[in-house]
């Protein structure tokens, strides 16, 4: 057996997958804390779905997972699984406290069509 085994295997990433805000930074520090996990992660994920195909879905977590890739930004760490990183490349994750379109949105130069909620888009 080697040393590794056990050990969760990942890639560390870096801004050009995905940036955080300061604001976004900010907000995902106070949910790690108050969940009392400060070492912990902001999933960010693609899935099928919504009116243009493909929607975000993002998930606190303890931390990476196996082929996951880590990108710590802001002083926050943020985790993409492979498939998804396809598709976040170059975004941004921005938090806005707008009562309307509050929460964390995601900048993404690779949606070729967005749909007017902004949860979900197309590449």
């Amino acid at each position: 057996m080697t040393p590794q085994s056990g050990a969760i295997n990942y890639k560390i990433g870096n801004e050009k997958l995905v940036k955080v805000t300061t604001a976004a930074s900010r907000k995902l520090s106070a949910l790690l804390e108050k969940q009392g996990r400060p070492q912990g992660a902001l999933r960010v994920a693609v899935i099928g779905g919504g009116c243009s195909g493909l929607q975000y879905k993002m998930d606190l977590v303890d931390g990476p997972a196996n082929r996951d890739i880590l990108v710590e930004s802001q002083a926050v760490r943020v985790v993409v699984d492979p498939k998804s990183a396809l598709f976040v490349s170059g975004s941004e994750l921005d938090y806005s406290d707008d009562l309307q379109k509050g929460g964390f949105k995601v900048t993404n130069p690779n949606a070729a069509a967005t749909c007017s909620c902004g949860e979900s888009f197309s590449a």
